[in-house]
């Protein structure tokens, strides 16, 4: 074999390689589904779920209001009508959707309307958000089984999916930041600012009060 022929076989089997990588990239971008809540502080939610097998990223955002390409300052504010949110991106082989929507209820408390834990008012309020009956469906059997194994009124509503606005980038995995930042603790890694600031504002105390063994992710603070 000569060595032109000896290149050609080489570009053709990289092109094979990099055609099935392509292929291999496409179908798991056809499988993975989203899935919308709002939870309270939405690095809380964004930390707690990308910890889920199955889920390949967790984007924390703004949604349900009227303000379109709203800041946090904003949304802050109130008077957006928008939830600080999450969108939880998830292969429905390895974790479904009833499983998510689980975990989400028992993660929060849905029987607060006023916010979360030391978050009050307009942005944390918690939802789920759903794009077609089959979601609304599953929803409402969700929240009624919670509902019952707390045997407490669950408030948090089922929503109409609407505009889903990404946060700025520096709230993206705000947890797990590696720069300094200045609390009233005193100057601290970020990561370790977050983990101060789930643990005062009283987050996974109140969840394990309510749900007990059932909490999911407060065992992990």
């Amino acid at each position: 074999m000569g060595h032109l022929d000896t290149l050609k076989h080489v570009a053709l089997a990289a092109l094979i390689v990099i055609g099935s990588l392509t292929k291999g990239a496409e179908l798991r971008a056809q499988s993975q589904e989203s899935l919308i809540v709002a939870g309270g502080c939405f690095w809380c939610v964004e930390s707690d779920f990308e910890s889920v097998k199955g889920v390949s990223e967790a984007i924390s955002g703004y949604t349900g209001g009227t303000t379109k390409n709203p800041t946090y300052k904003q949304v802050g504010r109130g008077g957006t009508g928008h939830y600080e949110a999450v969108k939880i991106l998830f292969d429905p082989a390895i974790v479904s959707r009833e499983a998510l929507l689980n975990l989400f209820l028992r993660s929060i408390d849905p029987t607060d309307a006023g916010g979360q834990f030391c978050d009050r008012g307009e942005p944390y309020r918690t939802a789920i958000f759903v794009s077609n009956k089959a979601e609304k469906a599953l929803a409402d059997q969700v929240k009624g089984e919670a509902q019952t194994e707390l045997s407490r009124d669950i408030v948090t509503p089922i929503l109409d999916t609407a505009t889903f606005y990404e946060a700025e980038d520096y709230h993206q995995d705000y947890y797990k930041g590696d720069g300094l930042v200045f609390t009233r603790f005193g100057p601290l890694l970020q990561s370790k600012a977050y983990k101060r600031y789930r643990t005062a504002c009283g987050r996974d105390a109140r969840v394990s009060e309510l749900w007990g063994d059932a909490a999911p992710f407060a065992k992990l603070y």
